[in-house]
């Protein structure tokens, strides 16, 4: 047995936290806005994930930046639409499409696995994927042929009750089910370009220390306390794009963290995390 209680020939997936990109921005011809190239490595990152696991996943759980509601909630729907929550962009990019099959089953577990930590969730049907999972997954499984299911953030947007919620679905990992949080290192709108470089730069580092610490328990204890970091709050001026890493970070366990990609994009640090 491993140290996730799984038998040894059993994929134990690692989490990990992914920065989504701007909108549909692989999807696009960036040039007007940027350098034509802006996304292109993050998107060649993205493409080679799959290369890195274990073993293929059974399905995804998603947890996206754009999704919040009062209780954990969770796509229910065997065949989940898609939610073009994006505004301003090429009139093509509202026609893409991304019919990976959701998982009521999963759902279901996921659901019973937070009640079981003392967390209320709800199972909801007719709600589809929005970018922050469709967006990417086009790219890391470009057949839509992996079973997606989203879970939402919890609307007061605590960290801890975050880190809570992946530690209750750490489980999950040692059946072939691939943990994935979908935000962004830094997102503050109002500061691309050389106006939030330094700001990206602070934050990144520190970030990147507390995820890859040695010592789990005092990597959530600073997640936890992450609005104290330095230029904290100038790559977050509202969390919505940080918390998918606290549960990342908490199905992770004992396992380390490790910066898996990084790239100045648009002027800004951008990196992705793995744990496992």
């Amino acid at each position: 047995m491993n140290a996730h209680g799984a038998a040894m020939n059993t994929p134990v997936q690692p989490t990990f936290f992914i920065t989504h990109g701007g909108g549909p921005c692989f999807f696009m011809d960036w040039s007007p806005i940027g350098p034509a190239d802006s996304w292109n490595r993050l998107g060649e990152w993205l493409r080679a994930l799959p290369a890195t696991l274990p073993a293929r996943p059974a399905a995804v759980v998603v947890v996206s930046a754009h999704w919040e509601a009062p209780l954990f909630s969770i796509t229910a729907d065997p065949r989940p639409e898609l939610i073009f929550d994006y505004h301003g962009f090429p009139e093509h990019t509202y026609r893409l499409q991304y019919p990976a099959p959701g998982a009521p089953a999963l759902a279901g577990e996921v659901r019973a696995l937070l009640a079981g930590a003392g967390l209320a969730a709800a199972e909801v049907l007719g709600r589809g994927y929005d970018h922050g999972v469709f967006v990417p997954f086009k790219l890391v499984f470009p057949d839509a042929d992996v079973p997606i299911v989203q879970l939402s953030l919890r609307a007061d947007l605590g960290p801890a009750v975050h880190l809570q919620a992946g530690r209750a679905l750490a489980p999950l990992r040692s059946r072939n089910v691939l943990i994935v949080g979908s935000g962004s290192s830094y997102h503050n709108l109002r500061r691309f370009g050389a106006a939030g470089g330094a700001a990206s730069e602070q934050f990144d580092a520190w970030l990147t220390a507390t995820v890859t610490a040695a010592d789990a328990a005092g990597r959530e204890q600073g997640l936890a306390h992450w609005a104290e970091a330095p230029a904290a709050r100038q790559a977050h001026p509202r969390e919505e794009h940080l918390l998918p890493l606290m549960v990342a970070a908490g199905a992770a366990g004992t396992d380390r963290g490790e910066r898996v990609f990084t790239d100045r994009i648009m002027g800004v640090r951008l990196s992705n995390y793995r744990f496992g």
